[in-house]
């Protein structure tokens, strides 16, 4: 049996991180193994923690998510799923841009919230549906792309595999993308898992960012 998921969890609010506490310690595969009530405690806690996943609230007070994610991201403390409610937050792009690896709605239910972090800790990246189609629109209008010159892996990619690199930056899931191209699920993993490798991106979450910046993804789409 494998070891368990160790799981940091950032959050200003105690009866936020509690709740949490309480929905992980129930799974055998997880182990929350610590707290902090800010950005600049979190990157103190996680060295010493060393967390596989770390659930992050974006306003904080000393320093908020979006930095923090940097920092732990940069020393490579562990993988950032960002905890929002994001009506009230409007730095997820730079969030993303920061190294996190997932968005979740904080009214997420139980099993979400679990099932992220197993993601997320297995290697994988995941946005919560309702937040993933709010990303790409405030990328695709609120937020021009910045133009950068497009990544070298870009042109290593199959005309099939940079189809299937814009559906997951529209925000499409594996089985939307199979249904979309007439592909079994299978197959769209190995062309996300191809893309990811050639474009040197972490994961699915990172794929958006690089879509949107490289110029695939545009105001008119989808």
């Amino acid at each position: 049996m494998s070891a368990p998921l160790r799981v940091l969890l950032v959050d200003d609010h105690a009866m936020v991180r509690s709740g949490f506490a309480m929905m992980l310690s129930v799974e055998d595969d997880l182990e929350v193994v610590g707290e902090a009530a800010n950005g600049a405690e979190a990157v103190v806690v996680a060295r010493e923690a060393q967390p596989d996943v770390v659930l992050m609230d974006v306003q904080m007070p000393v320093l908020d998510g979006i930095e923090a994610t940097r920092r732990l991201v940069a020393e490579d403390l562990g993988r950032v799923v960002i905890l929002t409610t994001f009506d009230r937050d409007d730095y997820l792009f730079d969030a993303l841009a920061a190294g996190a690896s997932g968005f979740l709605l904080k009214n997420a239910e139980p099993e979400q919230l679990v099932d992220a972090v197993r993601v997320v800790g297995s290697g994988s990246g995941i946005l919560a549906p309702e937040v993933t189609r709010r990303v790409i629109e405030r990328m695709t209008t609120e937020r021009p792309a910045p133009r950068r010159p497009a990544p070298p892996g870009l042109e290593r990619l199959t005309d099939r595999e940079r189809e299937v690199l814009v559906l997951v930056g529209r925000g499409l899931s594996n089985g939307e993308i199979a249904r979309a191209l007439f592909l079994g699920e299978a197959t769209v993993k190995t062309h996300v898992s191809n893309c990811l490798a050639k474009l040197q991106v972490r994961d699915r979450v990172q794929a958006v960012v690089l879509a949107h910046e490289a110029g695939l993804i545009t105001a008119t789409e989808g």
